[in-house]
């Protein structure tokens, strides 16, 4: 009988006709990639990517079999310190946060923020600390509350409602473009000063330079939405880009950027800096402590994911969904 411990993990694998099957099963640790440090996680998350290896994208997933999970906070196995890991390539393409222990390069690992649980961590997750850099960029182009309306797409997915709830805690005015009508009083709940239609903020966008309206921009949309962005911001405005679920290929002039000044400012979370991350992360505890992310938070364990995986292939999955591998500190 072995005595390598068994844990508890959500497994991607193909067979040898490369049928694709994922699941909830019992690993072993000694199947664990073999790397610096080993966490048992406590909560991890779902976000977009995740659904991508959950369905074997092997270019998400990489080999098989696979652990997705781009998310994980928890303990060091060694010696209890209470970390979290986000983005590099946890879950995409190494082995991720959805199973009880991970191990992980320790130049991943950030030290978890005291005040800040495992559960509060993963409610942000990648979504918040990518929302946190859409807004330190927007702030570092120096637009301010009082400069005008801060335009948010893709509101109700976890990146645009983190954004919603960061800028508002800020003191900006946001708004909030949806195709989700009966989600509207969430979005005011979350901060939203006005909401309006995604199909709005297209038809205002007519022809290389259109009637200025937002004086910075999250965008988590891309394609189409992106490029009408672009194309409505004021003079000066910041258009942070952090989303591609409308298309890769965007369609523009440098009217905007040569006529009005506007900074396109790319948001890549998963490869942020080490320095900057811990800085974010400690800001999200602190300063830009969100309250209500409960509201906007579902819990489920690995048995539940399939159901959570569902809706957000098919555009219907809601705020931040949370994995529960272990009980929280």
């Amino acid at each position: 009988m072995s005595d390598t411990p068994s844990i508890n993990a959500y497994l991607v694998t193909a067979d040898k006709d490369g049928h694709v099957t994922a699941g909830p099963t019992t690993i072993t640790t000694d199947q664990l990639p073999d790397q610096d440090i080993e966490i048992a996680v406590e909560w991890s998350s779902l976000n977009f990517k995740d659904t991508l290896a959950a369905a074997g994208n092997r270019r998400v997933a990489g080999d098989l079999p696979h652990v997705p999970g781009i998310d994980a906070a928890g303990t060091v196995v060694a010696d209890g310190s209470k970390v979290l890991v986000t983005g590099y390539g946890l879950g995409a393409p190494g082995w991720g946060g959805w199973a009880e222990r991970i191990r992980v390069p320790a130049n991943w690992v950030c030290v978890r923020p005291e005040g800040l649980s495992a559960r509060a961590a993963m409610q942000l997750g990648t979504a918040g600390l990518t929302a946190a850099m859409a807004v330190e960029a927007i702030a570092l182009g120096q637009v301010e509350p009082d400069s005008g309306p801060v335009l948010v797409t893709g509101a109700t997915g976890g990146v645009g409602l983190l954004s919603v709830a960061l800028l508002s805690h800020l003191g900006f005015q946001v708004v909030a473009s949806t195709g989700k009508a009966d989600q509207h009083e969430m979005l005011k709940r979350m901060g939203a000063a006005e909401i309006i239609d995604r199909d709005e903020v297209l038809r205002d966008a007519d022809g290389p330079l259109a009637s200025a309206r937002w004086a910075a921009a999250v965008d988590v949309v891309g394609g189409d939405t992106l490029s009408a962005v672009i194309r409505t911001t004021r003079p000066q405005a910041v258009v942070a880009a952090c989303g591609l679920v409308g298309g890769v290929d965007i369609t523009a002039t440098v009217y905007p950027f040569l006529l009005r000044g506007v900074t396109l400012a790319g948001i890549d979370s998963a490869g942020c800096p080490g320095p900057r991350r811990t800085e974010l992360w400690n800001r999200l505890a602190d300063a830009w402590a969100l309250e209500g992310l409960d509201e906007i938070t579902q819990e489920v364990s690995l048995d539940q994911l399939d159901t959570s995986i569902a809706l957000m292939r098919n555009g219907d999955h809601i705020g931040r969904t949370i994995v529960r591998l272990a009980d929280d500190d």
